[in-house]
């Protein structure tokens, strides 16, 4: 073989050679059919050339290229193996591998009855939310909240200010040694109070034993008036009690000449009636007392009465 032919060959496999690099390079399996689909992003997310495509989490392809489209939006060119079957529908949403994993692109599958997506589909499109989106949306409210609690505590320390000015600081300064002195006013009382009740510790010992002799000569009073008559004389007091209230309950149903006294206006009647003659007689002997009294010294005969026109 000449050496022209054998440099031929060469130059044609480091051409191939360097064409397989490339594309292994760019994630790009020469030896391996796939199908290339699209997605249209306003921000990609940071994924460049070569991200891997996954479903489920199971790498299926990569990304092989992305372009500014119409309206400042970005078109992502991505191949997935052809064995991975899927519904037009489904959707291609960028995702955080982890916290230092970098991005990728994972292919969500519709379960609805739509046609299979082909090669060159576009599919829908969509950002999941990152840890540091997620991080953001639960510090935003603790944050506002934070923002609150600082404001409020602000207000708190200037009222706290404006009601602690220099006068009250000064009778709160004087408060605390009044205080001080207080406490050791007391001190020094417990000191007096210990020495006096140690000096006279045998008078307190005697007043208490005469306190105890007290109490047990009411002890033995108690139990004498215990055996004495007093129990029969309360029971006596308690049949009086209750014959007082066989009497009371008879009056009040009007039994016996007292309830009869009591309830009926008979007798009240009649007295006021005796009372009311009584007025008339009394009135009439002092109108007409020659009706009633006759005084003669020589024994003459007394007038007839004569009842008085008037």
């Amino acid at each position: 073989m000449k050496n022209e032919v054998k440099t031929g060959l060469l130059v044609i496999a480091g051409i191939a050679l360097f064409i397989f690099g490339y594309s292994y390079l760019k994630s790009n399996d020469l030896f391996v059919s796939d199908r290339t689909f699209y997605a249209v992003y306003d921000d990609v997310e940071g994924v460049v050339n070569g991200t891997p495509v996954t479903v489920n989490g199971f790498p299926v392809g990569s990304i092989t290229d992305i372009s500014f489209f119409k309206k400042n939006t970005l078109l992502v060119k991505f191949r997935v193996e052809n064995d991975i079957k899927f519904s037009i529908n489904s959707l291609a949403q960028i995702y955080e591998t982890g916290l230092i994993g970098g991005k990728a692109l994972a292919i969500i599958p519709a379960m609805d009855n739509s046609r299979i997506a082909v090669s060159r589909d576009t599919l829908k499109s969509s950002i999941a939310p990152g840890l540091t989106d997620l991080v953001n949306e639960k510090l935003t409210p603790l944050q506002e909240n934070i923002e609150m609690m600082i404001v409020s505590a602000n207000n708190v320390l200037e009222k706290i200010n404006s009601v602690f000015d220099d006068p009250t600081r000064s009778n709160l300064r004087t408060s605390v040694s009044d205080f001080s002195e207080t406490i050791s006013d007391f001190k020094e009382t417990s000191k007096m109070l210990n020495s006096i009740v140690k000096s006279n510790k045998k008078s307190i010992n005697n007043t208490l034993d005469n306190v105890n002799s007290l109490s047990k000569d009411l002890s033995s009073i108690s139990n004498s008036i215990k055996s004495s008559e007093l129990e029969s004389t309360l029971m006596n007091l308690n049949e009086s009690s209750k014959n007082l209230s066989i009497i009371l309950n008879d009056i009040n149903n009007g039994n016996g000449s007292v309830s009869k006294l009591i309830s009926n206006d008979s007798l009240f009647n009649n007295l006021n009636d005796a009372s009311k003659s009584i007025d008339l007689l009394l009135e009439d002997i002092r109108l007409n007392p020659k009706r009633y009294i006759h005084f003669s010294i020589f024994g003459k005969k007394n007038k007839p009465y004569e009842k008085n026109k008037n």
